[in-house]
């Protein structure tokens, strides 16, 4: 057996003991951000690191890194993702991005022992907390706090529909520290959620730019009444207008669409009040998302959002509250880190592909004040978040070997934009 066989092997067995971890009858896992099973993963991943002679600590909004110093001194350059999961989620989703990047430092450190030329930075291993938003809100909370996005205060008292803020539920599972990272530069692979890389018969997909997306929380408010004693001239039916704003979305969608930039919508997170049987809804709370490729055409969207939200009220009798809003805008990778990418996969003999990232990604963040290097690899049908989630094990390795490469030119080369 070869030693590549040999860290395959080490690769794939870690990644079905971590899948253990939260595991649904579906097949995926359960982990959302600062449970119990967060905490177990956490503690999982931590293992792992200081087996391998990693230091592991957590900053002030529990984002967890594993860290080995190279160069004293010197900055990090960061591999990673999250381990945290939407409710019945796939198995690969963030979790191959960290045990991934896991797996190439601990490959890498092994053979800097070896090599003759030193590195120029350290090397670091993250697992951000907070990336799915489904127990809190809003996602890729821990690295938009990492970037300055975020007010640390505001995420550390965001509370979860049970009222338990964040602050408390990193404490109970004993993930919250005062680490802070000297980063250089980051790196990510992630599976890519769509199926363009399957479609098109490439192994690496190099993104070159993010969806620019607009999520926002809207709150409908109506009047409480019998459904079967309130005729339909006197309802302020809540659910009407959220059901009329569910269509009005998907409506948006097929209208601004083209041939050269797509516009995607979704809503979801329906809360009703109170959700009786016999009884007209007072309040509906739910979330509405719009992403395109192009600023212009997502802004026309979103314009035409909003005026639908206000023929919405006057259609239903009803007033819609635009709560918080998470904005981030279509921006391109770094392009030094696309090139380097593209060699590596070369040198590598992997096919590749410029691809777009229709999801947000902790690189999402990194890639605003860090350069940057987003990858992906093919997922099986397209699906994500969803227990049936799948990307093959020769595809998980050849990442693994792309991030390696990827990373060992990195820390030897160094990466400025």
């Amino acid at each position: 057996m070869t030693i590549e066989t040999q860290r395959d092997g080490a690769f794939l067995a870690d990644f079905h003991s971590l899948s253990t971890i939260g595991a649904t009858a579906g097949g995926g896992v359960d982990r959302q951000a600062a449970t119990l099973v967060d905490g177990q993963t956490r503690n999982w991943f931590r293992g792992l690191m200081e087996g391998h002679g990693f230091e592991v600590h957590y900053d002030h909004v529990g984002n967890q890194f594993a860290l080995m110093q190279l160069v004293p001194g010197a900055p990090y350059l960061v591999l990673g993702s999250h381990l945290d999961s939407q409710p019945l989620g796939g198995r690969f989703d963030g979790a191959y991005g960290v045990l991934a990047g896991a797996h190439a430092a601990i490959r890498l450190i092994e053979q800097l022992a070896v090599d003759e030329k030193a590195p120029v930075l350290n090397i670091a291993v993250a697992n951000w907390f907070n990336e799915e938003g489904c127990r809190f809100k809003p996602s890729m909370m821990g690295s938009s706090v990492f970037t300055g996005k975020l007010p640390a205060d505001k995420a550390l008292q965001t509370t979860d529909p049970n009222g338990v803020t964040v602050q408390e539920a990193l404490e109970a599972i004993g993930t919250i520290g005062e680490f802070k990272l000297d980063i250089a530069c980051y790196a990510e692979i992630h599976i890519e959620q769509g199926r363009s890389l399957e479609d098109d018969g490439l192994t690496i997909g190099l993104v070159e730019s993010t969806w620019g997306a607009n999520k926002y929380e809207f709150v409908v408010h109506g009047e409480q009444a019998h459904t079967g004693a309130t005729v339909i001239a006197d309802r302020h039916d809540a659910l009407l207008g959220a059901s009329s704003l569910v269509v009005a979305a998907r409506e948006i969608a097929e209208q601004f669409s083209t041939d050269e930039h797509m516009v995607i919508t979704s809503c979801g997170e329906f809360n009703v009040f109170p959700n009786s049987p016999v009884v007209v809804a007072s309040q509906v709370n739910l979330l509405v998302d719009v992403r395109s490729t192009d600023a212009e055409v997502l802004a026309s969207a979103d314009t035409e959002l909003h005026r639908r939200v206000a023929e919405i009220e006057q259609r239903a009798d009803v007033t819609i509250e635009r709560g918080a809003e998470h904005i981030w805008d279509a921006k391109a990778y770094d392009q030094a880190g696309m090139e380097l990418a593209a060699d590596s996969a070369e040198r590598l003999g992997l096919s590749h592909g410029t691809v777009r990232t229709l999801a947000g990604h902790d690189s999402t963040n990194l890639k605003d004040i860090v350069p940057t290097i987003m990858l992906f690899v093919p997922s099986v049908e397209g699906i994500s978040h969803n227990e049936r989630e799948l990307t093959s094990d020769e595809d998980m390795l050849d990442g693994l070997r792309m991030l390696t490469e990827v990373a060992g030119r990195i820390l030897q080369e160094g990466f400025t934009r």
